[in-house]
């Protein structure tokens, strides 16, 4: 990855804007949403600065830059139309290790701004790390679409109830499933409809009825020539609830990244051509742990008198197939 993604604390910022035309504007209604603790340095600004400034009662210096403002900043936005200037204010932040970002200069820049889908406090943020800037507009877009404005009170709705459904529904994997189950079947219908007591009422009486602990099994994925494009539907969804993967050097590292990131991994020395390492994966399955074992290409598995004598559920799936 060129960029890192992630998420910073809105209650940390303390940001400062240089600049006061239309760009600065811009990248001030959007840092808006998240934080007031915003100055702006501009000897000039326009009607939309002065009014959010005046609205929200931010700091306004006035004057253009100079040295010396940014020391107790976490955020810096250059946005002035001089491109040496916007350079003396990136060099300045990087000497104090602050966060800075450049308008129209990525080169000079030590984060940039995604596009954002807000459904707070759900928030997606989609990035091209700025190769293509149209086809992330046409991919939030089509994300957009998708999403209910409020879906975000499914967020509120989940965060509610997490501690209750912890307690009464044991192990991860029947947790996601529980919640899957529920955000996507009419209790979910309900919250997005605004009938949330509705929702709770049906909720408090699902987790009243007695939840199974969670069944181990081994999932057996053949991967044929290793392109994630062909990961069969079934076969991302069992890699999205895995509790442990075993693999090998064969396997295309990238098919690690479509595992559940909290999963156990367990890469393998000895090729799964030569060994299977059975006897792991039949004492994780034991303990209720669905384990996936990825396979490169699509040799049969050979017969181990453990797994069938232990009783544990056994898939095998063949991507593209």
């Amino acid at each position: 990855m060129k960029y890192f993604p992630l998420f910073v604390d809105s209650k940390r910022i303390n940001a400062i804007i240089i600049g006061g035309g239309d760009v600065a504007a811009r990248k001030l209604e959007l840092l808006l949403k998240a934080s007031s603790n915003i100055t702006i340095m501009s000897a000039q600004i326009n009607a939309r600065i002065l009014h959010l400034i005046e609205h929200y009662q931010l700091n306004w210096l006035k004057h253009n830059y100079q040295t010396g403002f940014l020391t107790d900043k976490t955020l810096v936005i250059a946005a002035t139309d001089d491109r040496q200037v916007n350079k003396a204010i990136a060099e300045e932040a990087l000497q104090l290790s602050i966060l800075v970002n450049v308008v129209d200069q990525p080169e000079l820049c030590t984060y940039i701004t995604p596009a954002i889908i807000d459904r707070s406090p759900m928030i997606i943020a989609i990035s091209s790390s700025g190769s293509a800037p149209v086809l992330v507009r046409m991919l939030r877009e089509q994300v957009d679409k998708l999403l209910p404005d409020a879906y975000g009170k499914l967020a509120n709705f989940s965060f509610k109830f997490r501690d209750h459904v912890k307690a009464r529904v044991k192990g991860i994997r029947n947790r996601r499933l529980f919640w899957e189950n529920t955000l996507s079947g009419s209790i979910g219908k309900a919250v997005l409809s605004g009938d949330e007591i509705h929702a709770e009422q049906h909720l408090i009486a699902s987790l009243k009825q007695q939840v199974p602990p969670p069944a181990g099994e081994i999932v057996f994925i053949h991967t044929l020539d290793g392109n994630p494009d062909n990961l069969t539907l079934k076969a991302h969804r069992e890699m999205q609830f895995a509790d442990a993967v075993f693999y090998d050097l064969a396997i295309n590292e990238q098919l690690i990244d479509y595992i559940r990131r909290d999963a156990e991994k367990y890469p393998q020395e000895i090729s799964s051509t030569i060994l299977l390492n059975y006897q792991h994966a039949i004492e994780l399955a034991a303990q209720g742990k669905k384990v996936i074992y990825l396979l490169a290409g699509n040799d049969p598995l050979p017969t181990n008198s453990a797994l069938t004598q232990s009783g544990i559920n056994k898939q095998t799936l063949i991507c593209g197939a």
